[in-house]
């Protein structure tokens, strides 16, 4: 029998994960450049969850973004301020732990402008291709932070200790951005609890379901509860900060 999806989080909607509460409002409007290949993804993406807490946020799938219209609609817009998450030299440091001038200089080119803040929502070698089709994207200003904690990932083994996924990497930014007066995040603890349920219902699932078709990927047997941290799948390269 076919199941029922929510439209919003697509999801079951036995596991719907659509917020109770309204979404967060914030100053900085988040946009998820999201590979197909992440896009696709429905049980553990976190780019998607994180956008249906936040107000504005946005999810944008393909590969090349110079020429679509909605892209082209926010960067030409002159009442936005568009950088790009990503970390690399000339990346202006946002984290409480860099160089204050960093981010106090960001704060007063944005001045009254909307920050608009742009992710791509993939692995490492997707976001690659991302940016090679994407040049105007590439060339955006830059920011990046350093990370207070590791990542809560439990379902999931991170490639490398620095590793967050998106909706961390998101709270991480606000978290970051608030520091430098940029930013207003008062709930700070609403993404990452979404985050935290989302691992606790596939662990609960992964324990008491024995279908094969749903067990596949995780590297438990039919007869075998599935075990956390089985996963090798790389988390969105945004978080990778």
């Amino acid at each position: 029998m076919s199941r029922e999806y929510c439209f919003r989080c697509r999801r079951p909607k036995v596991a719907c994960q659509c917020p109770a509460k309204p979404p967060m409002g914030t100053r900085t409007r988040i946009v998820l450049l999201m590979h197909p290949k992440e896009y696709r993804r429905q049980k553990t993406g976190t780019g998607r969850l994180a956008c249906l807490h936040l107000e504005g946020a946005e999810i944008l799938p393909g590969v090349a973004f110079d020429g679509h219209p909605r892209v082209r609609e926010l960067l030409g817009d002159p009442e936005n301020f568009p950088v790009l998450l990503y970390p690399g030299p000339g990346a202006t440091d946002l984290s409480p732990s860099g160089e204050k001038p960093e981010a106090a200089r960001l704060a007063d080119e944005v001045g009254s402008k909307r920050l608009v803040v742009i992710l791509v929502d993939s692995t490492w070698a997707c976001s690659h291709s991302v940016l090679r089709a994407s040049p105007g994207i590439a060339n955006l200003p830059r920011i990046q932070f350093r990370s207070r904690d590791m990542s809560r990932w439990v379902i999931k083994r991170q490639p490398r200790e620095y590793c967050l996924s998106t909706i961390e990497a998101i709270h991480e930014l606000l978290c970051a951005l608030e520091s430098a007066g940029m930013e207003s995040y008062p709930d700070k603890e609403r993404l990452l609890d979404a985050f935290a349920a989302m691992q606790r219902y596939q662990i609960e699932r992964a324990a008491t379901d024995r279908q094969p078709r749903r067990l596949a990927g995780t590297g438990a047997e039919p007869d075998q509860p599935a075990r956390p941290g089985l996963s090798t799948s790389s988390p969105a390269p945004a978080s990778r900060l």
